[in-house]
This record gives structure tokens, C-alpha cells and sequence, in this order.
């Protein structure tokens, strides 16, 4: 029995493999993308930038807090404040129009108890 030269490469199977890691690298893409949470921001006319370094609080829809998208409940909020420089650190505030004004209101009164000066509202342009 004699055998053949090999001449030739099969690319089919080399395809299929790229084919799925491609596929692998869409669908991790669109979850990291979509790590924010939902929250429709009420319209301002003024509008600056946000600072990178920033703390995240977020109140969504429903009146759930939040501190850096994971969910906390007030308690939690304020001790996780305590922990932090009321001078140097940059809390921007999230909340969702559709939330209660109270919520806000009680998170705005928790920073400035704790005397946080840097504080920014976020809102939609």
C-alpha cells in the first residue's frame, strides 16, 4: 500500500475554530458593555463632564439604592460613606425620574451630614 504526499491543509476545521471564538468574543463584548444600570436621568439644560474617579450612587426607578452598581440599603450607604474622605472624594448622584423625590432628598441629606463638599446630580442633556 502506498501512500500519498501531503500536500495539502485542511482549513475547515481552522475556520469552525475561529468561527466560535468569534462568536465567544461577541457575546462577552455586549456584557461588559451593559454593566450600568438602567436609570432615565431627568432632562437639564447644563451639562459638564464626569469625573472618572468618581463614587456612584444610584437611585433607580423602584427607590433602590445603589454604590457603585451593587445593590446596598441606606444603612449600608452610610457606612460605606463613612469610610470615605468627605474632602477629597467626588460623589455624583444618579436618579431615575421616575423615583421619589425623598429618596433623593434623604441620600442628599446623608452626604451632607457626613460632610461630603464635592458632590455632582447626573443628569440626561
Amino acid at each position: 500500500m502506498r501512500r500519498r504526499p501531503f500536500t495539502e491543509i485542511n482549513i475547515v476545521p481552522f475556520i469552525d475554530i475561529v468561527l466560535v471564538l468569534l462568536v465567544i468574543v461577541l457575546a462577552t463584548a455586549t456584557f461588559i458593555v451593559k454593566n450600568e444600570l438602567p436609570v432615565d436621568l431627568p432632562k437639564s439644560g447644563s451639562q459638564a463632564k464626569i469625573p472618572p474617579k468618581s463614587i456612584s450612587i444610584t437611585i433607580d426607578a423602584k427607590g433602590r439604592y445603589f454604590f457603585q452598581n451593587s445593590p446596598v440599603t441606606l444603612e449600608e450607604l452610610r457606612q460605606r460613606l463613612k469610610r470615605l474622605d468627605p474632602v477629597k472624594d467626588l460623589i455624583t448622584l444618579n436618579a431615575d425620574q421616575k423615583s421619589q423625590f425623598q429618596k433623593f432628598v434623604t441620600v442628599v441629606d446623608l452626604l451632607k451630614k457626613q460632610g461630603f463638599k464635592k458632590i455632582s446630580i447626573i443628569t440626561a442633556p
